[in-house]
């Protein structure tokens, strides 16, 4: 390949130039370059060798060719080349001193054997006791200064090796900065003529007033460019990351003064009307106060009074890698772990924990146009992650059968009920009731791999959302989470992947991408940029923010094709009104580092309650023995709760076989409070509520339930 196409590869593929190529185990190949890793696997040992030779000869020709072009091409900085004829001369000197030292060192090789000879001489002479002993402890010291006199020629040429080595990666290093810096030019210039292409455009449109053409642009996170002299007032343009149906695009911020539509209609892919952003009363505007301020809002509220605090964390060491070294590729589900990498709350728990942020879809209900429904719906399905950031503890893997309810009704209107439906795979269901307007329901199986230095979580399964007034039902799924240094370093939490959320009834999109973390990226870290379009594919609304703090919503009003960027890809102009947060996340309570980094509703989740279900999970004895502190205590309780579960299972297992050699159908684990059909909108088989669980609450009936704990 030459440079330019190593320059601009197409999606799929890895710059071998500059990838780091590993093995993880007999058949495993793992390449990474930055923020992007492959994990390739071959059939035989044999055949990952070959693979990993050839990897390797390809990766040295092509930093060869990248660096015969970079020779050739004779545009390279002087200072650049002096630092070459620095590195040259230095390694050339290196090398000029160790030809010296090896001439030296065959010399001591020579003069020491020929001075070993003759003490072999001597010591075959008949000489007195006394001097032999002399003449052998001299032989002996002649050895040794010729075992050191090798080890110091040893000791040279290893350093010259490594300096080769180190200035190999020096010199990749610089060019790949070179390289950055040449992408980092044409962007600053391509931006700079599609400005200019849009405020012509700005100019020659209808309706638009002459002082909204000094917009002034900034290119935020990376780039920034001079402020427009012709502006009444700052504005502001974000440039977003691309998606996978619009390459590339660019949000212009707008004054809403100066963009009332005309008769005519303003050209491009897509119009917005400036006059719906409605800055009285819309629900927009009331996100972005009360988002933010909902905690103190929420204190109005008559509710019972929740506790606000749980016993420290304690502080017991425990030696990770002599448990993990023989988990390597197994399903983390599979993994028995001690409650040493536990928080005390179990799965269930957690997955009610999306609901911290409930207001939003009790905003959503509000909204008369469901392009505007769907932010809040995007907002919400961005907010979940908020609370992973500092959890890395893992939660309790829920029993089979094990239920989790959280009754809010009173206090914010919904009702939530989760339930353990599957153990292999590990399955759990979930249904919430708002009287609000929106019911929510999702049946999530975690996929988990453990690859020895991070570990890669992947919910599968559909999440359900109906609000009853319009009979809007959107539909997504979760994005993947991934731990880092598992074994060596301080455990990070990231989100990667994309969400695409459909409204079923108008066929309304939103895409959203979660940006992964790479160190030579300059981008927000956790970023999530998106789109929301109607059925047509026409967008109105740019999202915007990162999954642990914010996200913020941005109205289009026009929209157009911009230049083409680096990758010969067509670039979408959107202009936008300023953007409104939606969302914004709850500060953490104090002391919480030594809280499992809870938040204040993960803090109530596990207080203990009347009435409820006795599988409940906040009757669970090792999550209660593990959150009082008494973790030793937890581990046996675990291993007991964990050898009681696989005597059912056993059991079932006999019965299954009695049934297959009568002759009879076995219907295997019911759900109790659940029943799986086929959904009418994806059409998969899922879980969903069948009813009773509040009515037995409600009766104290629970003689259906099992004995679990």
């Amino acid at each position: 390949r030459t440079q330019a196409e190593m320059a601009h590869t197409c999606r799929g593929t890895i710059n071998l130039s500059t990838a780091h190529i590993d093995t993880e185990d007999s058949c495993n190949i793992v390449l990474s370059n930055g923020g992007r890793t492959y994990h390739l696997k071959a059939n035989s040992e044999v055949e990952r060798q070959r693979w990993v030779t050839a990897l390797e000869l390809a990766k040295a020709k092509a930093i060869r060719m990248r660096n015969n072009q970079s020779d050739d091409s004779g545009d390279e900085e002087p200072a650049s080349q002096s630092d070459k004829s620095e590195l040259h001369g230095t390694l050339k000197t290196l090398s000029s001193k160790l030809e010296d030292l090896s001439t030296c060192n065959d010399l001591i090789a020579k003069h020491g054997a020929a001075l070993q000879r003759s003490l072999s001489e001597l010591e075959n002479l008949k000489l007195p006791a006394e001097s032999g002993e002399k003449i052998k402890a001299v032989n002996e010291r002649a050895t040794l200064f010729r075992i050191t006199s090798n080890a110091m020629i040893n000791a040279c040429r290893d350093f010259l090796d490594l300096a080769e080595t180190h200035s190999r990666k020096w010199q990749r290093a610089l060019q790949y900065e070179r390289e950055q810096r040449i992408r980092l030019e044409e962007t600053i210039e391509q931006l700079a003529k599609q400005h200019n292409s849009l405020e012509r455009a700005c100019r020659g449109a209808p309706g638009l007033s002459a002082s909204s053409t000094g917009i002034a642009s900034t290119a935020k996170g990376s780039v920034q460019s001079a402020k427009g002299e012709a502006s009444d007032e700052d504005e502001e343009t974000e440039y977003f990351d691309a998606m996978e149906d619009a390459p590339a695009f660019i949000t212009v911020t707008a004054d809403p003064k100066h963009h009332r539509r005309s008769g005519s209609n303003v050209s491009g892919a897509s119009e917005g009307h400036p006059e719906d952003w409605n800055l009285e009363d819309s629900v927009f505007e009331s996100s972005n106060q009360s988002s933010y301020n909902e905690s103190t809002c929420k204190d109005l509220l008559p509710k019972k009074r929740r506790r606000t605090r749980i016993p420290d964390k304690p502080n017991y060491s425990l030696n990770l890698w002599s448990i993990m070294k023989n988990c390597i590729g197994k399903e983390l589900s599979k993994i028995p772990m001690p409650v040493n990498f536990n928080e005390p709350l179990s799965m269930l728990q957690r997955l009610t924990e999306d609901l911290e942020y409930h207001e939003l879809l009790d905003k959503a209900v509000k909204c008369e146009s469901s392009t505007e429904q769907m932010c809040f719906v995007a907002a919400f399905s961005v907010s979940s992650y908020s609370t992973t950031v500092h959890r890395t503890a893992k939660p309790f893997n829920p029993l089979l059968g094990e239920t989790y309810e959280l009754d809010r009704l009173e206090e914010f209107g919904f009702r939530s009920l989760c339930e353990q439906v599957s153990h292999h795979p590990p399955a759990a269901a979930h249904h919430v009731y708002s009287r609000r307007g929106w019911t929510l329901w999702q049946e999530i199986t975690i996929a988990s791999k453990f690859r020895g230095k991070y570990l890669s979580i992947m919910p599968l399964g559909a999440i359900h959302l109906e609000f009853h007034s319009s009979g809007n039902h959107y539909v997504w799924r979760k994005v993947t989470s991934t731990v880092h240094n598992i074994i060596v370093g301080k455990l990070w939490i990231d989100q990667s992947g994309e969400i695409e959320i459909v409204n079923h009834k108008s066929k309304d999109k939103c895409q959203l991408k979660f940006t992964p973390y790479s160190y030579f990226s300059r981008d927000v870290p956790r970023k999530v940029t998106g789109v929301v379009s109607d059925a047509d594919g026409r967008a109105h609304y740019v999202m915007s923010g990162t999954w642990d703090e914010k996200m913020e919503c941005s109205k289009i009003v026009h929209s157009s094709h911009g230049g083409t960027s680096t990758e010969g890809k067509q670039k979408t102009v959107y202009q936008t009104l300023a953007p409104k947060v939606l969302w914004r996340k709850y500060p953490l309570p104090e002391n919480a580092e030594n809280m499992y980094f809870f938040s204040d509703l993960a803090l109530t989740l596990n207080e203990p309650e009347e009435r409820v279900a006795p599988t409940d999970s906040r009757l669970r004895p090792d999550q209660r023995l593990m959150e009082s502190g008494r973790w030793d205590e937890a581990n046996v309780e675990k291993q007991r709760l964990e050898e009681k579960q696989r005597a059912v299972r056993r059991r079932r297992e006999a019965e299954a076989v009695e049934a297959l050699e009568e002759g009879k159908d076995y219907e295997g684990y019911v759900p109790l409070w659940f029943e799986r059909k086929a959904d009418a909108v994806t059409g998969e088989l899922i879980c969903v509520y069948k009813g009773g669980y509040w009515e037995a609450k409600e009766k104290q009936d629970w003689s259906m339930c099992p004995d679990i704990f």
